[in-house]
């Protein structure tokens, strides 16, 4: 896939260019216990981008001396160390290292980006609540699947001894046909379960997910966003755009052009990308605040 697929990274600077050693991990701790979670300063940085070649490896942009800044930072490594090697956490002191901070163009702090293959992709500024940022997470594992990085790597430190509770057998069949790149087979294997057991949330998301994933594969972002500016009543063209948006992390971008497209549209065409929104809701979390505001302006719109 061509870089042009990576979400719009608004104003964020390229730093593949950095990423021109094999990286090596920084002990930053005395614990016993794995974890992919390292302190940065500006020689490590450089050797930390190029872990985003194999995993997305997320840098927090703050100060220990900021309490709000703090406490996302363990919020943050607990979540990510959880994931054990899928992905890692850089940790900034923006006031030790501007320049850091500056090659983001970063206005406050804190301030949370990832990098994927060497190129930024903007998470949030300022505080967010642990729910939130497991969704943000989970968007970032699916956008790193379709990038083609779904292994892990060794933790900086302590020993990887936890292992994930094992799933059903036709979840982890379609979560490997997810990391074969086989969609049409993780479908399968998730209708399978649906079918066995009809009630299975997680199944019905997965069908969601990976229908998302396999819609968005051989999309281009900006040819995407370009073709529905210039055909604003072009149903697929929107629905595209509000996929990648998806994908990308902007969310609220994505439910705010469906939202505004149903209200545009009747009969069939209205309930077709009503459904899409619903998956859409479904892939994100109903539990997330922005599904909540999102379903708010969605009935006003129907009803």
């Amino acid at each position: 896939m061509s870089e042009e697929n990576i979400p719009s990274t608004r104003g964020a600077v390229d730093l593949s260019a950095l990423a021109n050693q094999n990286p090596q991990a920084t002990d930053t701790t005395a614990s016993a216990a794995a974890s992919w979670t390292t302190g940065l300063d500006e020689a490590a940085f450089q050797q930390f981008v190029g872990l985003s070649q194999s995993v997305p490896a997320i840098v927090s942009l703050g100060s220990p001396r900021v309490q709000v800044s703090a406490d996302l930072d363990a919020v943050l490594r607990k979540l990510v160390d959880a994931k054990g090697g899928k992905f890692v956490l850089g940790l900034v002191d923006a006031e030790t290292y501007p320049q850091i901070a500056q090659a983001f163009q970063a206005q406050q702090i804190p301030m949370v980006v990832a990098l994927i293959k060497g190129q930024p992709v903007p998470l949030f500024q300022g505080p967010a609540a642990e729910d939130q940022i497991v969704q943000l997470f989970g968007q970032l594992e699916q956008l790193a699947v379709q990038q083609g990085l779904s292994g892990t790597v060794p933790p900086f430190s302590g020993t990887a001894t936890a292992t994930e509770p094992e799933l059903p057998p036709l979840h982890q069949k379609a979560v490997d046909a997810i990391d074969a790149g086989d969609y049409a087979a993780a479908e399968a294997a998730y209708l399978e379960a649906l079918n066995e057991k009809p009630n299975d949330h997680e199944a019905q998301v997965g069908v969601y997910q990976v229908r998302l994933l396999s819609r968005t594969q051989n999309l281009e972002l900006n040819k995407s966003r370009e073709l529905a500016a210039q055909n604003p009543e072009d149903i697929a063209a929107q629905l595209d755009v509000a996929d990648l948006d998806v994908i990308g992390g902007h969310v609220e971008d994505a439910f705010a052009r469906l939202v505004s497209l149903i209200s545009k549209l009747a009969d069939d065409d209205r309930e077709r990308v009503r459904r899409r929104l619903i998956e859409l809701y479904a892939v994100v979390g109903n539990s997330d605040p922005r599904v909540a505001a999102s379903r708010q302006k969605l009935a006003r719109v129907l009803f």
